[in-house]
Order: structure tokens, then sequence, then C-alpha cells
């Protein structure tokens, strides 16, 4: 079902609090009365008030024998919880009618929130832009379902789908406009992710800069390095926010101690292959409140993750130029002998950035659940 009017209003409240709630869903709520809106709101950051206690907060008495639109079913209450369930609180306000577009995806909460306004005599629906909701939630409804987070690769390519040039050299291939919304992604995911080679190779910030400015969330910043090679001196370890190592249990204390010493995480996976096992990882990172990942390389990593299934969506950055046969592939560790194998991505969209374009589509085999 398409979003009525009332729930696209929702679903942009939403979107403004993309990945600042995590590990809570981002959640938009409008309250009408007399078809006018009476109240909206949207999820605050961790530990504050979710998006249906905004939009009562503003609507007060209004709300009333009012409609509520929310993007997803309002939580209910469960051990550990820090706020007041949304579904009490929206059936003390006298709300009359609960329209929600996704039933949520937390066990502790899928169903409940619903049947708890229903015992109240609150009129429930779901499924009104139960597409455009899941597609907006879809980290933390994977998150949720899987115990493994979101998973974006990202490169910036040649046309002939070189990252780097033979030595290694890869500032800049696309614009910057293209850079740009690079930036204004990293803003929101939880955690950007490379490997050593990559922080070796150019020593990355991994910080968000939209519009040229640091932002005031910053993402977690991820490093792999199962041979203790990455110096504690690299700028992942100085920038604003949290930094995450991930080695090998075999990688040398003595390095392991000065990493830690730089005030970054490390945590220890085991061998898979010729690295380290990248679902334990995933695993660990979602175990830690992390929903989204954004997979910037290099070709090793990326092409790992793509041919073990742990990739959803695949963000491409292709400039119109060519580097040719010795460049860096972007995903290198993907072997395809057929061109029939070859991995397709669904739903692709394709939009131009200045001179560049960035090509979009969704990976592996998990999809949300639609009602």
């Amino acid at each position: 079902m398409a979003a009525s009017p009332f729930m696209r209003r929702a679903l942009v409240a939403a979107l403004a609090a993309r990945g600042r709630a995590s590990p809570n869903p981002w959640v938009g709520a409008v309250l009408v009365r007399g078809g006018k809106i009476v109240g909206e709101g949207a999820t605050a950051p961790d530990g504050g008030p979710h998006a249906e206690a905004r939009a009562l907060a503003a609507a007060g008495d209004r709300a009333m024998g009012a409609t509520l639109y929310v993007t997803l079913e309002p939580c209910a209450p469960f051990a550990g919880k820090r706020t007041r369930p949304c579904a009490e609180a929206i059936a003390a306000a006298g709300v009359a009618r609960v329209v929600a577009a996704l039933p949520d995806a937390e066990p502790r909460v899928r169903g409940r929130g619903a049947a708890i306004l229903r015992e109240a005599g609150v009129a429930v629906e779901v499924g009104d832009g139960a597409a455009e909701a899941a597609d907006l939630l879809r980290p933390y409804l994977k998150q949720r379902a899987t115990g493994r987070p979101y998973v974006i690769a990202k490169f910036a390519a040649s046309l002939d789908g070189r990252i780097a040039a033979a030595g290694g050299d890869s500032r800049w291939i696309t614009g910057e406009a293209a850079r740009e919304r690079a930036h204004q992604e990293r803003a929101w995911v939880d955690a950007v992710l490379v490997g050593s080679g990559t922080v070796l190779a150019d020593d990355p910030a991994l910080t968000a800069r939209p519009g040229g400015r640091i932002a005031e969330r910053q993402p977690l910043r991820v490093a792999l390095d199962g041979r203790g090679r990455i110096p504690p001196t690299a700028r992942i370890f100085r920038e604003p926010g949290r930094a995450l190592v991930a080695t090998a249990r075999e990688a040398g204390a003595g390095w392991k101690g000065a990493i830690a010493a730089t005030g970054a995480r490390v945590i220890e996976c085991e061998r898979d292959g010729g690295g380290l096992n990248l679902d334990q990882l995933l695993a660990a990172l979602a175990a830690r409140g992390v929903l989204s990942v954004w997979a910037e390389g290099g070709g090793a990593l990326l092409g790992s993750l793509l041919a073990g299934g742990h990739v959803d969506e695949v963000r491409a950055f292709l400039a119109p130029a060519i580097i040719g046969g010795d460049g860096v592939a972007a995903a290198g560790a993907l072997s395809v002998t057929r061109a029939a194998d070859a991995m397709r991505l669904r739903d692709v969209a394709i939009e131009r950035l200045g001179e560049d374009v960035l090509v979009r589509g969704y990976a592996g085999a998990w999809s949300p659940e639609l009602p």
C-alpha cells in the first residue's frame, strides 16, 4: 500500500532522524485530528523520547480522539526498557486510532504494541506506506531479524572498475559532488569499515564531513588488521569519535596494547582462510548496537564481503575515466569464471553527480518482510 499523505509526513520526519537514534529505529509520528496535524515528532537520540511521545507532547489535550500515523508499531514494555512504552502512552492520551506502516522487527515488541492498543480500545491498522518505511528502516529491520548489521559496500571507481592506479594512488578518481555524497552517507551510518591495506596506503580520517565540516555525530571507525600492521599514529585514532580494530588472537600483544592505549577498542576474531572471520566481526558489531556498516574497501575486503554474502546494498560511484588492467580492482577477492555467474544487483537506481554516476542496488539474500 502506497503511503497516505499523513504517513508521508511521518516518513519525512523519520528520515530526518535516520541513524541518529541507533541502536533504536528512526521513527516518525504525526497526530491528526479533524483533518489537521496537531502534533508530530521523530525519535530522539538513544535514551531520549520516541517519536510517538514527542508527537503526544506537542499535541497535548488535542491528542484525545486523534489518529496517530507512525512509521513503526509503537513499542511495548520489556525488561530493561528505559522509556515509557509508547503503546501505553498512546492509550492513556485517548488516541482513537493508530495507523502503523510496519510491525516492529524487535522480537520483544513485535505484535505486542498493537495488542496493547487494541485491548485499550484503540483501532489499529498496519500497512500504510509499508514499502517506503521498510526501505528507510532497512538497517534496523535486518539487525533485529538476523543479528547482523546492514552492510553497504561503497567504492569509487573508474569505468573499468579500478579503485586505484597500479601504484596505489586513488586521489581523486571521482569528483567533488560524489565525495560530498559519500560524506552525507557516512554522517548517518553507524560504522565505517576498511581493511588495514587502506589505512596503510591512504591514512584516511574516515570521518563524516558533509559540507566540508566535521559532523557532530561520527560513525564508529572500524579497521581489520589480522597481522598487526596499523601504527598507533594512524589518523583513525586521532579524529573525533570512536575507533575499533579487529584482529587475530595471535597478533602481537604489544601491538594490541599500543592500539588500545590510543583509546580504540580492540577485538579478536578467528581466522577464516587468509583473513578474519567477517561473519564473526559483523555479529560483534551488531551486539554493540551497530545497525549499519559503510564498507569502503579496499578491494580485498569488499570482494570478501561480497563473496561471503554479507553485502546488502552496493553504492558504486563511477567516474568517466579508464585506468587499465594493472589498476586495483574494486572487488579483488570476488572470483567469477563465467559472465553468467556474475553478481547482479536488484532494484537498481542510477543518479548523476556532476561528471560522475552513482549506481545503487541491493545484493544478498535478505529483504525486509512486509505486512
